[in-house]
């Protein structure tokens, strides 16, 4: 884990300030400041007013939520700081161009491809979200669990605004992101603990003493979910709080933002997001519908900005949209850089416009919202076992007898090893899935295991042919 300085004069920019393919010099580290605001401004943001709820409306019961984002947030954070942090600060390089050294062109151009979709459709949601908060002042008609086509015209145009506000910042690129993650992070964090605290007296809640008693019997019943919800339970939460983010930490994407680190220890600044944003603000957004659902009981609808703007006004219609910004800027920042791995020819900030496009269009499904729980499960079980294929290489290769960045060496523009690591990797999901009855929240850890192991030993098989 010691930290590899890249002397300036094997810097070569190409064109770019944000090193998409060459080693971040000493001269652009961050202070931990910086990684600080952009976990808290990435996970105290739009999706957790969309995950809270859907919690709620899993039928999960206090005790399985409780004490499941406790112990999943402590994996997240856990996994950043002891596996993602520490490989971005030795190499200084992003996913993907670690990914053509150890795969070769071709597979990356297909793993880039699904990525980058991926993460549109992910910031699709968030730019969604955020635009529930042009609801409110606009009067929209929100969309409601069920829905899988837009509703209106003006959702349309709503979704299309935000949409290209957000698209813009990400285009700026890492320090845009950072001075918007600094301003807006500590905010958002008032808000959401505001838009929880006020619920309380509504739900019957008058005193600390009062408070658990009421969650296990008048708001987290573990009853049955909402229709067509599924039904979580103390490993669902744990498992899912954990591998939410998969593709980030254990997939290794994040070292897109930890290669600007000082020192690797600043992983452990994810768990600000994760404790904050993905404990406090899960369980704050949480109570958002529960309060709606005590003075309705047939408004099962769930819109963020609507729902904010019962509990707090305008501060909560301001949270919602400000929040999306902050989670879909990275998102969308991440999804340039992997179509940039494709066209190499073509800017970064012109792929990051064109992800924002793709991420808005998705955005006017209502569905990809609705469906937030499953996607993210998915997303992570098919990034994540890469992740794992550059820990192997870059930590056991070479201690095997076997070299290391493959592709590279041997001028491969497809590392068969990889690729068949990662193509038996999902066959092996896809099976668990559809015959083994486990559902998606579980299949990223064994996804992830999975491709560290089957790569180990098709390499040791593969490695001496060629």
């Amino acid at each position: 884990m010691s930290t590899t300085t890249v002397p300036r004069s094997q810097v070569v920019l190409s064109g770019s300030d944000e090193f998409e393919r060459v080693p971040v010099p000493a001269s652009h580290w961050k202070s931990l400041r910086s990684f600080l605001a952009m976990y808290a401004g990435e996970h105290v943001a739009g999706t957790e007013f969309m995950i809270g709820p859907l919690f709620l409306a899993a039928g999960v019961s206090a005790f399985d939520l409780v004490f499941g984002l406790l112990a999943g947030n402590a994996l997240a954070t856990l996994s950043w700081l002891f596996l993602c942090a520490p490989v971005a600060v030795r190499l200084r390089l992003t996913l993907y161009r670690k990914l053509e050294q150890v795969c070769g062109v071709e597979l990356v151009t297909i793993y880039n491809v699904v990525n980058g979709v991926l993460f549109c459709i992910l910031a699709g949601a968030m730019i969604a979200v955020g635009a529930t908060a042009l609801g409110v002042p606009f009067a929209l008609k929100m969309p409601g669990l069920q829905d899988w086509m837009p509703n209106s015209v003006a959702w349309v145009v709503a979704v299309v605004l935000v949409g290209a506000v957000f698209t813009y910042v990400a285009a700026r690129g890492y320090d845009a992101m950072a001075k918007v993650a600094e301003v807006a992070a500590p905010w958002m964090i008032v808000i959401f603990l505001a838009c929880g605290l006020v619920t309380l007296p509504a739900l019957g809640v008058h005193s600390p003493g009062e408070f658990w008693e009421i969650a296990k019997t008048r708001i987290w019943k573990g009853g049955e979910p909402f229709p067509g919800q599924p039904k979580f339970t103390f490993w669902h939460v744990m498992f899912f709080a954990w591998t939410c983010n998969a593709a980030m930490h254990l997939g290794l994407v994040d070292m897109a933002i930890f290669r600007y680190a000082k020192k690797w220890t600043y992983g452990a600044a994810s768990g600000v997001g994760m404790f904050i944003g993905h404990f406090m603000a899960w369980i704050a957004a949480s109570l958002l519908l529960a309060l709606q659902l005590a003075r309705d009981p047939q408004n099962t609808t769930v819109a963020p900005g609507p729902m904010a703007y019962e509990a707090v006004g305008l501060a909560g219609v301001l949270c919602v949209l400000i929040a999306g910004w902050t989670t879909a800027n990275p998102t969308l920042y991440r999804a340039g850089l992997a179509f940039q791995g494709i066209f190499r020819n073509h800017s970064r900030f012109a792929l990051t416009l064109v992800a924002g496009g793709l991420a808005t269009a998705a955005a006017v499904f209502p569905a990809l919202v609705m469906k937030l729980l499953d996607f993210v499960g998915l997303y992570g079980t098919i990034l994540a076992p890469m992740g794992a294929i550059v820990l192997v290489d870059v930590y056991l290769l070479e201690r095997m007898g076997l070299k290391s960045n493959f592709a590279e060496l041997k001028g491969l523009k497809l590392n068969y090893a990889a690729a068949l690591a990662w193509l038996l990797t999902l066959g092996l999901c896809v099976v668990l899935n559809t015959l083994g009855g486990v559902q998606v929240y579980f299949l990223a850890v064994p996804a992830w295991l999975a491709a560290g192991v089957f790569y180990l030993v098709l390499s040791r098989c593969l490695q001496p042919r060629l």
